[in-house]
């Protein structure tokens, strides 16, 4: 029963393993290569107008806070 659950759990972990440190594979020539840091949004721009407040940035007098 032990030997059961030791197998189990030395499976379970070696999947969890390669699937995290997957490395990344060029299409094009299927060599590995560095891995690009994924790309994030872009943060919305928030403008303030002459009184301090959050307005569009599209209104007169507004500057990008």
């Amino acid at each position: 029963m032990i030997r059961v659950i030791l197998v189990a759990a030395a499976t379970v972990s070696l999947l969890s393993t390669a699937a995290i440190a997957a490395p990344c594979k060029d299409p094009k020539t299927g060599k590995f290569v560095k891995c690009q840091p994924p790309k994030s949004a872009a943060a919305p721009k928030r403008c303030r107008d002459a009184k301090g407040h959050f307005a569009k940035c599209g209104t007169p007098g507004a500057k990008p806070a």
